[in-house]
């Protein structure tokens, strides 16, 4: 469960030589109906875990295009309990891990021993709190860890050399590697700097260091992976989603894995 099946997963992938990707979509947009066969699609498409992204009105780390799919889950009135409701409907059919991004109101709010006992009834292995700083993530961390429900932290390429050795040696199940020092969204190409960032990271992290922000095309992601384990895509996969183009998210994940 949690945390250790998230991590087994993984392995388990990178024994098979794969680059590992994990998609992110947003709850709710398009109604929270369509959750269900958007995370079994991801699933038979070959991701190693998929990112739940939960609504919030006022998302500090997202783009323009996945601020956009908030606001349309939003105006379909989906909430953290509805999402939460959900997962839990159709655990059982799940193979993959799941893993839940929202930022720390919505969690406080909820009540965070709550919470957590919640991600463990819908099925939840691990958490991104994007605005949560490693200074204060002891409001969740031993709720989280008797629940085994695995806290994935972020490092950024403005992340000092002990700041990243704290956080690859504190994140669980992976290492969130944010590629641009900026917010999400499709980016063109990726400096050098980036690739020896990537590789740094790789070398002292214990756990896989999957690279997102701004991957859309499997180009990028095989460059990027060839640096580090995998990555995560973000907003190519939810305007894809949006647009209807299945078969493009299909492609996009199985050339880059």
């Amino acid at each position: 469960m949690g945390k250790e099946k998230l991590a087994n997963h993984l392995h388990q992938l990178q024994n098979e030589s794969k680059n590992l990707f994990v998609p992110y979509i947003m709850a709710g947009d398009g109604g929270l109906d369509k959750l269900e066969q958007n995370i079994q699609f991801l699933q038979n498409c070959g991701v190693a875990a998929i990112e739940v992204g939960v609504p919030f009105s006022d998302p500090v780390a997202d783009g323009p295009t996945i601020q956009n799919a908030g606001k349309r889950s939003l105006e379909n009135g989906t909430t953290l309990t509805a999402v939460l409701q959900k997962l839990e409907l159709f655990k059982a059919k799940r193979t993959v891990p799941i893993i839940v991004m929202t930022y720390i109101n919505l969690i406080y709010k909820y009540g965070v021993s709550r919470f957590a006992k919640s991600c463990v009834q819908a099925g939840i292995d691990g958490l991104i709190i994007p605005d949560l700083p490693i200074e204060e993530e002891k409001l969740v961390t031993d709720v989280l860890n008797q629940q085994s429900i695995a806290l994935i932290r972020l490092v950024a390429l403005t992340s000092s050399k002990d700041r990243i050795k704290m956080l690859a040696n504190r994140s669980e199940g992976f290492l969130y590697a944010v590629t641009v020092t900026g917010t999400t969204g499709e980016r063109t190409a990726y400096e050098k700097k980036v690739k020896t960032y990537l590789y740094q990271l790789k070398q002292q992290s214990p756990v896989p260091v999957l690279a997102g922000f701004g991957i859309s095309t499997s180009e990028q992601a095989i460059e990027l992976a060839s640096y580090c384990d995998g990555v995560i895509v973000g907003s190519k996969i939810v305007d894809l989603f949006h647009q209807g183009k299945t078969a493009e998210i299909k492609q996009l994940i199985q050339t880059s894995i």
